[in-house]
């Protein structure tokens, strides 16, 4: 009996996806955990594996094909030996003639599946013998400390795979708000030489989420000049000491620390509009702006005051790894009651983000600048940082943003406190 590969949600809030590539033929024999596609969502690329062996039957979509919606058949594996018949044709027309096809490259090799970490005698264990799961999913069900049994499987007859279990929901939903009106789109100027390049799914959610943003939330702003010389230096100590353990700290990441740490001093900033509502969070979870190719993205730092820096610097290295690779699974980016964004690594003196709904604070870094600062009461040169913070004035009052503002410079300019 052939098996129907459907199209997966891979986030709570995904309706349709693009089946970017195929890493598989018709004919091709597959085993459980193999790499079947790269599915595309609003967010990132993912990969799609095999929750059964056989053989490719049919793939019912083509690779490139957009909007097509969750739960529709992609593609049919048999048993090895089994004949199957051409796929149904109602099948094929359950895209929507509005799905478009893309050109997409030739199909890339089969990767492996890289090993997880053995569970941790700390991590709960749970009895989920008689749950339909693939191994690769129960591995990572371990390795978290999961049950199966609270999970709702995706994959054929219900079946839970990998993808399913990133499907934790963000800490809260967001506000449901009024549709902003789409701006006017004017033809290019006459006789200029124009490359019409259509957006991605990413950059289509980029453009609508901040053009909610800039229209529905009431932003307001305050700016930082902190010097930063006592953090160069320490940071340099750090770095020495961590040389044999291979980690290196970057300046970001003593000011994602720094930031958390003045969001715990002034908890009135580490907050959520929610209509007739208002959330106070009890955890600072740094969501961090990566670019990547055709956007960006915001993968989340969870708990980040109990984290040391140097478990700061590991874990913001590998989530930007991940993120301009196409690895981040859904829980890796959902979430966050705060974001950073950090241009001073392109030379950017000063920056003025956009909120990140439904979060109500995002801290906008610019570039050490050395220039005249007084110093011990006398001028003299110092490295200069400016920090802008965009703080939804329906949530932080300008008390309260000035308050965490201050608390943030204190601790850049007297680092040692981000260690204690």
């Amino acid at each position: 009996m052939s098996i129907e590969l459907k199209m997966p949600a891979l986030s709570p809030t995904m309706e349709k996806g693009t089946l970017a590539k195929w890493l598989v033929s018709e004919g091709d024999l597959v085993k459980i955990g193999d790499l079947l596609a790269e599915i595309e969502t609003d967010k990132a690329t993912m990969e799609y594996e095999a929750i059964d062996e056989g053989r490719i039957a049919s793939l019912v979509i083509a690779a490139g094909t957009e909007d097509i919606p969750v739960g529709t058949v992609i593609a049919l594996i048999a048993e090895v030996g089994e004949v199957v018949a051409a796929p149904r044709r109602e099948m094929a027309d359950a895209v929507p003639a509005a799905a478009t096809v893309r050109a997409a490259p030739p199909p890339a090799p089969k990767t492996d599946i890289p090993s997880l970490p053995a569970a941790s005698p700390a991590i709960p264990m749970f009895d989920d013998a008689g749950v339909s799961a693939t191994p690769l999913a129960r591995r990572i069900a371990t390795v978290k400390g999961l049950s199966l049994l609270d999970i709702t499987g995706t994959g054929a007859r219900g079946r839970i795979v990998k993808a399913d279990l990133g499907l934790t929901p963000p800490i809260q939903a967001p506000v449901a708000a009024a549709p902003a009106a789409a701006a006017p789109v004017s033809a290019p100027p006459a006789g200029v030489p124009v490359e019409t390049i259509k957006l991605s799914g990413m950059r289509k959610t980029i453009a609508r989420r901040l053009t909610e943003s800039k229209q529905t939330v009431p932003h307001f702003y305050l700016t930082a000049h902190c010097n930063i010389d006592a953090l160069l230096k320490l940071r340099t100590m750090l770095n020495e000491s961590l040389t044999a353990r291979g980690v290196k700290l970057s300046v970001n990441d003593l000011v994602i620390k720094a930031m958390a740490l003045a969001m715990v001093r002034e908890p009135d900033a580490n907050v959520q509009f929610a209509g007739e509502e208002m959330y106070r969070f009890g955890r600072v979870d740094i969501a961090m702006a990566v670019a990547i190719e055709g956007g960006l993205i915001t993968p989340v730092i969870r708990d980040v005051v109990s984290l040391s820096v140097s478990a700061v610097a590991e874990q913001s290295k590998q989530l930007a790894a991940r993120a301009r690779g196409g690895k981040l699974s859904p829980a890796d980016y959902q979430g966050g009651t705060a974001s950073i964004s950090n241009l001073g690594m392109y030379g950017i003196d000063e920056m003025i983000p956009v909120i990140n709904p439904p979060q109500a604070l995002i801290l906008g870094v610019g570039s050490g600048i050395e220039k005249p600062w007084k110093v011990d009461g006398a001028i003299a040169l110092a490295t200069i940082m400016t920090a802008t913070a965009s703080f939804d004035h329906r949530a932080i009052d300008g008390a309260s943003a000035a308050r965490f503002m201050a608390a943030f410079r204190d601790l850049i300019e007297s680092p040692m406190q981000i260690l204690c």
